[in-house]
């Protein structure tokens, strides 16, 4: 039985509730950010925290715990908790509202955490496919709860054997996934979006480990650019580094993870092992 910290409390997670005039509710206005355990710890956890207060900042959020106040609570839930691996879950909401628009009251911490998910072998051996889904996030750099177009999107993937749906904007650039970053080697270069989008914290990483091995370029990308690319993979808190091989009805080069990617793929498994 998992435990959650619910607004100040410790409580089972049957029993994990909060009021129904709270603005994440009523209006889906909160943030949120996912971290995962190696080893029973948690991995980037001050980073995490620092981009979930950068979140509440843009969407005008006043957060009133301090960065440490977060990071004892999370640690704390994480003790509370027999869990081998864990994702950790961190949400703040809107807090209660007595005109059910504006708030009116503090915004609700919440920490939940359960098992990592075990993920097909065959992700990072033959890759996988993702879809296209033409949709702009309102707030780019904010990791908020309102994710209507994230879940249908990933609705149409899972339909069209795709695992996750990467976001076009209206110029025809290739922004990210719903909940991932995206990559391409084109030419000796490696490839990545700069601009308007929510940086995944597994994506600085790939970012550091590539230096002194690739050329890298922070530059916008066209989806038809992408599916010209050598190499494609996706990188995220929950998946790692994923290689990609389709693009909607596009075959990525020759259909097989490169191996450039493979190399960055060993260094990331490398890199968790030993922090």
């Amino acid at each position: 039985m998992a435990i959650y910290y619910i607004d100040g409390d410790f409580v089972a997670a049957e029993q994990a509730v909060i009021p129904v005039d709270d603005l994440a509710i009523l209006r889906g206005i909160g943030v949120f950010d996912l971290l995962r355990t190696y080893g029973g710890r948690p991995y980037f956890l001050d980073a995490h925290i620092d981009r979930l207060e950068a979140s509440a900042q843009k969407i005008g959020l006043t957060l009133p715990w301090s960065h440490d106040d977060i990071a004892r609570v999370v640690k704390q839930t994480l003790a509370k908790n027999d869990i081998p691996e864990a994702n950790i879950r961190i949400v703040v909401t809107g807090g209660s509202s007595t005109d059910f628009m504006t708030p009116s009251g503090s915004p609700r911490l919440l920490v939940l955490v359960s098992p990592v998910p075990r993920l097909p072998d065959h992700w990072y051996t033959k890759g996988v496919k993702i879809i296209s889904w033409e949709v702009e996030r309102p707030i780019p750099g904010a990791k908020s709860i309102d994710y209507i177009s994230a879940s249908l999107a990933l609705k149409k993937a899972a339909a069209e054997g795709g695992i996750e749906a990467l976001y076009i904007d209206r110029n025809g650039l290739a922004m990210e996934c719903t909940t991932s970053n995206i990559f391409a080697f084109v030419g000796d270069r490696l490839v990545t979006p700069g601009r308007g989008i929510l940086s995944g914290v597994t994506r600085k990483v790939v970012l550091e480990l590539a230096q002194g091995l690739f050329a890298i370029d922070l530059r916008d990308i066209s989806r038809t650019e992408l599916l010209t690319a050598d190499e494609v993979f996706i990188t995220g808190t929950s998946k790692g580094l994923v290689p990609v091989v389709q693009v909607d009805d596009g075959v990525i080069a020759d259909g097989r993870p490169g191996h450039r990617t493979r190399q960055l793929m060993a260094e990331m498994k490398r890199y968790t092992e030993k922090r």
